[in-house]
C-alpha cells in the first residue's frame, strides 16, 4: 500500500499493515531499498533502540550493555529478533547457567532485562519495524522476554552469599584493628598516625550511615546537616547522600540519612575538627582525603578494607559493602521499623532491604523468648 501524504494510515499514531512503504521509506528514505534488506533492517532497529534509550536518560554504558546483550543472543541463534522462538531463548540462558559460564541467576536476569527492552521497542506499533517485518519478512516479533519466560525468581537472595553482615564479634575485631593502628603508629611520624585516624573514621561513618563505598568517597563536609527532630546531633543530625546508587540509565539518587548512633557524631566531629586539618586539604570539599589532599577513590576504600580484614583475621570474602549490610541488621535488631530502614539506606522496594537483612542469634532468641512469655500471659500461664 503506498503512502498519503507521508502521514500514517491509523488515527492513532501505529503503524499498521497500510503503512508499510510508508515506514521502509522513513527508516531508509523514499523510494531507497537495501541490498542485504534483513541486516539493515536490524542495524536500524539497534540504532533506533540507542536512540529511545537517549532520550529516556539512559547512561551510555547502560545503553552499550543492552546493545552488546541483543547482539549476543543475534550472534547465539543466528537469525535476528523477528525469527527468534522461545527454545531459542531457552537454549541460550541455558549456556549462560552452565558451564563453563556458569553466570549466577541474578546476572542472567539482568540480561532478560536488556532483551525485555530491546523486544518491548521492537513490537511496539508505534514504530515502524513490525510494519516492516510483516510486509517484508513475512513474520513479526514477539516479545518473549515477559514473566512467562523469565527465569523464575525462586530464593530470596541470589547474589553472592558472602556479602553478608559481619557478626557482633568480626565487626568488633575488625575496629579493634583500627584502633590497634592507631596505638602503633604513634610516634613513628605523625602523617602515618593521621592517615590511621583517618581510615577508622572513614569505616565508622560507611557503618554508623549505612553507607556504599562511592556515596562514602563523594561526601562532601557540607553533606553533614543539622535536622530539627534531632537537635541533640547538632550540625551531625543528618546526612545528605548526593551521589548514591542509580537506577538502570538514570542519574545518581539522593537520599537524606538520618543519625541512629551517638558515638558516631563523636567519631565525626573528632576528624573534622582535628584529624582532617592536619592533612592539609587545602580547599578539597570532600570528607575523607589522601596524604595528596585529593578526594579518596572507592577502590582506595575497599583496598585499605581488605588491609585491615586480613590484619584482623576476618574471612577473605568480606568486602565493605558487608558494613552496610551490618547496618541494616543493627537497625532491624534495634527494633527501627521497616520502612524506616527502607528508607535510610535508599532503597526502592523493601524486598531490597530484605535482602540485606541477618538478625543474630542471640536476636532470634530473644525475639522467640519474648513471644513465647507473651502467649504464656495471655492465657494465664507463667515461665
Amino acid at each position: 500500500m503506498k503512502e498519503m501524504d507521508g502521514r500514517l494510515r491509523s488515527p492513532f499514531g501505529v503503524y499498521t499493515a497500510e503503512d508499510a512503504d510508508l515506514a521502509l521509506g522513513r527508516v531508509f528514505g523514499a523510494g531507497v531499498r537495501p541490498l542485504h534488506l534483513e541486516e539493515a533492517v536490524w542495524e536500524a532497529v539497534l540504532e533506533g533502540w540507542t536512540a529511545q534509550q537517549v532520550a529516556r536518560y539512559f547512561k551510555p554504558k547502560t545503553i552499550q550493555a543492552n546493545l552488546q546483550a541483543a547482539r549476543s543472543l543475534v550472534a547465539f541463534t543466528g537469525r535476528r529478533p523477528w525469527d527468534w522462538h522461545a527454545e531459542d531463548v531457552d537454549r541460550y540462558f541455558a549456556a549462560l547457567l552452565g558451564e563453563p559460564r556458569a553466570l549466577r541467576p541474578v546476572t542472567v536476569r539482568g540480561y532478560q532485562a536488556r532483551l525485555r527492552g530491546l523486544m518491548g521497542y521492537l513490537v511496539d506499533e508505534r514504530y515502524p519495524w513490525v510494519a516492516i517485518c510483516r510486509q517484508e519478512f513475512g513474520r513479526v516479533p514477539v516479545q518473549l522476554f515477559d514473566d512467562r519466560y523469565g527465569l523464575a525468581h525462586l530464593t530470596g537472595y541470589e547474589g553472592d552469599p558472602r556479602r553478608r553482615p559481619l557478626t557482633v564479634d568480626e565487626l568488633e575485631a575488625f575496629f579493634a584493628c583500627l584502633d590497634a593502628r592507631i596505638t602503633r603508629r604513634r610516634g613513628l611520624g605523625r602523617k602515618g598516625e593521621l592517615s590511621v585516624w583517618r581510615d577508622q573514621a572513614l569505616f565508622k561513618v560507611m557503618f554508623a550511615w549505612g553507607l556504599r563505598r562511592a556515596e562514602t568517597a563523594s561526601l562532601d563536609i557540607v553533606d553533614f546537616r543539622a535536622h530539627a527532630a534531632l537537635p541533640e546531633f547538632g550540625q551531625f543530625a543528618a546526612l545528605h547522600v548526593r551521589y548514591g546508587k542509580a537506577m538502570p540509565g538514570g542519574p545518581p539518587r539522593r537520599r537524606t540519612v538520618l543519625t541512629v548512633f551517638d558515638w558516631a557524631v563523636d567519631v565525626v566531629e573528632q576528624y573534622l575538627t582535628e584529624v582532617r586539618p592536619a592533612l592539609r586539604p587545602q580547599n578539597a570539599p570532600a570528607v575523607f582525603v589522601t596524604e595528596r589532599a585529593t578526594r579518596m577513590a572507592p577502590g582506595w576504600i575497599t583496598d585499605r578494607f581488605a588491609e585491615v580484614r586480613d590484619e584482623a583475621g576476618l574471612p577473605p570474602e568480606l568486602t565493605p559493602h558487608c558494613l552496610r549490610h551490618s547496618y541494616v541488621t543493627h537497625l532491624a535488631e534495634l527494633g527501627y521499623a521497616d520502612r524506616f530502614i527502607q528508607d535510610q539506606v535508599g532503597h526502592s522496594h523493601a524486598a531490597t532491604t530484605a535482602i540485606y537483612l541477618s538478625v543474630s542469634d542471640d536476636f532470634k532468641d530473644r525475639m522467640v523468648r519474648s513471644a513465647i512469655d507473651r502467649q504464656l500471659s495471655a492465657v494465664g500461664g507463667s515461665r
